[in-house]
């Protein structure tokens, strides 16, 4: 059996995944899928969310540790969660068996303004100062997010009542938000490494992960129509990656 970590992004928690881990599970037989909240997001709301990547890293590798379940491990990541996701193999490369990286941006190969879209700095910055309702903010993540419209009220529904419960403090975002702008990682994990990315993303320039694939020799594969949640628009697509690349892994070791 194989253990796998997932990590969400920017004040999302382990539940934004939805109907992934299952479908996951459904393409690697043997994947025994632990979905991790980072400190600030979902059910450790009133925790600080830690300021630097590599605390979020060091909190997440404790966590796995404690559960009892023996490395090494895979990490599936996605934004900021694949940011820690790198600060955790490169810290403890002998608990990582292998990283899939889905629509992230790392300095120094890519400049702020791909990591972050110009075009959503007023929407972002004016909701950041003056606030807005929960549904406003949902619908704005959601719509920048993800380009699938058949069940999007579906899905904003299960993220308002995600909020509701667990609601995720300002303050904390804005930590997450600083930890994610300062992070620098420097040069590859040893893990072998899978990057994922999807052409129309509209929060993240795919260039990054592009880039990021060409500097560290990774594999990589892109995704024609899929928005910045990868795994939310085409959860068998991710999947299908993921099985491949191990299936490549496994036969060049």
């Amino acid at each position: 059996m194989s253990t796998w970590i997932f990590l969400r992004g920017l004040t999302r928690e382990s539940r934004h995944w939805g109907n992934f881990p299952e479908v996951f599970r459904g393409a690697i037989a043997d994947a025994d899928v632990v979905a991790l909240d980072l400190p600030g997001n979902g059910r450790l709301n009133r925790m600080d969310s830690p300021t630097d990547v590599q605390g979020m890293a060091d909190y997440c590798h404790a966590e796995i540790m404690a559960s009892g379940r023996n490395p090494p491990f895979f990490l599936l990541a996605m934004s900021l969660g694949a940011m820690v996701a790198v600060a955790l193999a490169k810290a403890h490369p002998e608990s990582v068996a292998g990283c899939v990286l889905i629509n992230t941006s790392l300095r120094p190969y890519s400049p702020f303004h791909h990591r972050l879209r110009p075009a959503n700095y007023p929407q972002l910055l004016r909701r950041a100062v003056f606030g807005d309702s929960s549904e406003e903010w949902e619908a704005m993540i959601l719509n920048l997010t993800s380009n699938r419209r058949d069940d999007a009220m579906v899905t904003l529904k299960a993220w308002n009542a995600l909020r509701q419960e667990c609601p995720v403090s300002r303050r904390n975002a804005m930590r997450q938000l600083w930890a994610a702008s300062r992070y620098r990682v420097d040069g590859k994990p040893t893990t072998p490494v899978l990057i994922l990315a999807s052409t129309m993303d509209r929060l993240v320039n795919p260039r990054c992960s592009r880039r990021l694939a060409l500097r560290w020799k990774a594999h990589f594969a892109e995704h024609a129509t899929a928005g910045h949640d990868l795994p939310l628009d085409d959860a068998v697509w991710v999947a299908a990656q993921v099985r491949d690349w191990l299936t490549r892994r496994d036969s060049v070791l």
